[in-house]
């Protein structure tokens, strides 16, 4: 009778524990991503590659974001669901050595998608989700408002521009920092200009959303790594095609160099553009590079031929066995050639906001989503009692069960 007795006791306790181990793991396992767990087969579908380190782990007790709906119908058309190459049909092979996990080649005045690996994996963007804040602050400002900078917006993990605290500085020098150095300290000067982080990822998420970039959610204004950070190839061509339509967006991108100006008796700070193609590819328009140790290297540019305007956007790249601007240049000499061969388009960029309706379920989904990913101090929303209340339930009831064992093992013994 004690040995059947003890051996319940046992079981139940070890029960238990594994409850405690695997109500403790829901948050790691929500933010690591392992991989694709739908059931289709391409990689990525739902979410980015696992980090390599902690940058997306988000605070204890606090759930991972979950990921941004699937839409059941590809956006762009129903080629831009394939996984591996999407090309036209007879179309010559791109070029060897593109190191991206996923890229696409896009008319930028038409839309028309040219060709595509994977456009719709998702990856993480680094800095190019600094366009989306450039549009957010082109909406909002005057390129002469003046903006003073917080010591917190000043003391940024770098690259930086360099602004001081207390400084007063013109939108437009900013928009130029943010664009040509991708300072992480604009970056979060103008978050807290427009009304504080969580406020900032809103606007740039909504933009997103209004826009059609159904893939996209921004943890970070910079691009630094935060929980939930998402973007494709195919929502990177769309912001990116939506950006150079803005005529102050187009115009920082192509600019070769500023001079920075200094505060409180500084000189100024020359800012060269860090975006080589902008001297190395003839007729190039301008773009946006990014990099981190998650996101790996990240490109979006686009450049002018014979009338005739290409664009590229590269995720998930190295730098070996050539720098990424070299394979984007590559790819936009492809892009050309397919170009003038009038291929049917592989997909269609949906870029005007007039022709996107969001259904009101998803829409409140979204936004729910984008104060998550904003704050990172929300509980989750399917379990209002929260992963530190079912730890602490479980660990009394191990200590109950603990106690009962004790106790029936001292009535035997006093037998």
């Amino acid at each position: 009778m004690r040995s059947v007795c003890d051996r319940s006791l046992r079981v139940l306790l070890v029960a238990v524990l594994s409850g405690v181990l695997a109500v403790t793991a829901l948050p790691a396992a929500a933010q690591d991503g392992a991989g694709d767990t739908s059931s289709e087969s391409c990689s990525n579908r739902r979410l980015p590659p696992p980090p390599v380190d902690t940058s997306e782990q988000p605070p204890p007790g606090v759930a991972s974001p979950e990921p941004l709906p699937v839409p059941q119908e590809p956006v762009g058309g129903e080629r831009m669901g394939e996984c591996g190459l999407v090309l036209p049909q007879g179309a010559p092979a791109p070029p060897e050595g593109l190191t991206a996990g996923s890229w696409m080649v896009q008319d930028l005045d038409s839309g028309a998608v040219l060709a595509a690996k994977n456009p719709h994996g998702r990856y993480r963007p680094a800095s190019l989700v600094k366009i989306l804040l450039a549009l957010v602050t082109i909406q909002e400002f005057e390129p002469d408002d003046i903006i003073t900078p917080t010591e917190l917006d000043a003391n940024q993990e770098c690259t930086c521009v360099g602004i001081v605290a207390g400084g007063q500085y013109k939108v437009d020098d900013m928009l130029h920092g943010l664009l040509l150095r991708s300072g992480n300290d604009v970056a979060h000067a103008f978050a807290t200009a427009l009304g504080g982080m969580p406020v900032a990822l809103g606007k740039m998420n909504e933009l997103a959303a209004r826009i059609g970039a159904t893939d996209t959610r921004a943890a970070s204004a910079s691009g630094l790594d935060g929980p939930g950070m998402m973007t494709s190839a195919y929502d990177m061509s769309l912001v990116y095609n939506y950006a150079m339509h803005e005529p102050e967006f187009a115009s920082a991108v192509g600019t070769q160099h500023i001079d920075f100006p200094g505060w409180g008796g500084a000189p100024d700070i020359p800012i060269y553009n860090d975006n080589r193609l902008l001297d190395d590819y003839p007729g190039f328009l301008g773009g946006k590079t990014g990099f981190t140790d998650d996101a790996r290297h990240t490109y979006a540019g686009g450049a002018e031929r014979d009338g005739r305007r290409i664009g590229v956007v590269l995720l998930r790249g190295e730098q070996r066995p050539t720098r990424l601007s070299a394979q984007a240049a590559e790819l936009l000499d492809y892009g050309f050639e397919l170009a003038a061969t009038g291929p049917e388009p592989v997909g269609q960029l949906h870029f005007s906001p007039d022709k996107l309706t969001v259904p009101e379920e998803t829409e409140q989904q979204d936004q729910d989503q984008v104060a998550e990913a904003g704050t990172a101090i929300l509980p989750s929303d399917k379990d209002p009692f929260g992963v530190t209340g079912w730890i602490i339930t479980l660990i009394a009831a191990i200590v109950s069960i603990g106690g009962v064992i004790f106790v029936h093992r001292r009535r035997q013994a006093e037998q």
